[in-house]
């Protein structure tokens, strides 16, 4: 079945990638699209930038993973071109990034780090449209960049968004999902390799990890699948990634867990509960892979001058993807409001 997904999806690739391409384009005066190498933490990092007017907010989103990249989706989050100036980054390590520098260009890779690029990024975008801030959104493992940004340099940005949002898990619900949902979908070598992992994730190596990771995303029903919906028909039909650049992200996403498999089973979420900026949590109401219940708990210990939870309804892991126009319906509620309305 996996096999005959994957061939079905090369042959159209082509086609696919034609279509994305025209959906892509954008005519109006103002408008901005760029794709270009920006020297970052002192390395050329690959930055998208996409939006219909330049005077929109701009909206920084920082992806996944980790080493995830979410250029691959700029197709999905067309409709959101005509609010927001949509910024796309690949991490160090990630994507593009990852290709123009490799292993030996990276150096070490850290949280510490990755939120150190990602505060110059945001200091880049506000000073290439001259705003005064941008919006923050932190998607899955992005999400932990996203709170350490947020929490450092709050001045930067209008509002902090978590979708997907990692959060604390002091009585191992992780664990408890994960088995039920192994067993629920027959899946005995899940069960039994949870049963090895143990409750404690501290104490879970890195490839059972991962192990755990791909098995996980075939339990997932009634929900658009991260993997078989959104992330290989996204990477394969992207006009602006070629055959090279999938494997590169494939490499990227490797050697960054490598680097930071400990610091995120050990994440130090205590650092992290009160905030100056205004914080809302976006979650999909199905989502088993950052469990909804724990967003839920982390946000109602999290204290900022505004906050808001808000269920992406019908959706699982990577519910901006997986419900573009409810997110971006939720985003101009309740977001966008944020701005000032003289850079609208």
């Amino acid at each position: 079945m996996g096999q005959f997904y994957f061939l079905r999806e090369i042959v159209l690739r082509k086609r696919n990638q034609r279509k994305n391409a025209k959906d892509l384009q954008i005519s109006t005066t103002n408008s901005i699209v760029e794709g270009c190498y920006v020297k970052i933490g002192g390395i050329d990092q690959w930055i998208t930038i996409r939006g219909e007017n330049r005077n929109n907010p701009v909206l920084l989103l920082i992806h996944g993973g980790p080493a995830s990249t979410y250029s691959i989706f700029s197709p999905l989050l067309r409709s959101w071109e005509k609010h927001f100036i949509v910024v796309q980054w690949d991490q160090r390590g990630a994507g593009k990034t990852f290709g123009k520098n490799g292993k030996e260009g990276s150096g070490a890779i850290t949280f510490d780090r990755l939120a150190e690029d990602g505060i110059e990024v945001a200091e880049y975008l506000r000073d290439k449209f001259g705003h005064q801030k941008v919006i923050l959104i932190g998607s899955s493992v992005g999400s932990l960049i996203g709170i350490m940004m947020a929490k450092v340099r709050p001045e930067l940005f209008y509002a902090y968004v978590g979708t997907d949002q990692n959060a604390p898990d002091s009585q191992n619900l992780v664990y408890t999902l994960s088995v039920n949902a192994f067993r629920g979908a027959g899946i005995t070598r899940g069960v039994q390799l949870l049963e090895k992992m143990g409750a404690d994730q501290s104490q879970w190596s890195r490839k059972d990890f991962d192990k755990k990771n791909r098995l996980i995303v075939k339990t997932i029903k009634d929900v658009p699948n991260m993997i078989t919906d959104l992330i290989l028909p996204s990477m394969l039909s992207s006009p602006e990634h070629k055959i090279r650049d999938m494997m590169d992200i494939f490499k990227g996403m490797s050697y960054s867990l490598d680097h930071l498999f400990n610091e995120l089973i050990n994440f130090d979420f205590k650092k992290y509960s009160k905030f100056e900026v205004p914080v809302f949590i976006f979650h999909g109401d199905h989502d088993i892979i950052t469990p909804t219940e724990l967003a839920r708990a982390y946000y109602d210990d999290i204290e900022a001058p505004q906050k808001e939870f808000v269920l992406i309804k019908n959706a699982g892991h990577l519910a901006c993807f997986a419900r573009p126009n409810q997110f971006l319906d939720e985003l101009i509620k309740r977001v966008r409001p944020l701005v000032p309305s003289t850079i609208h």
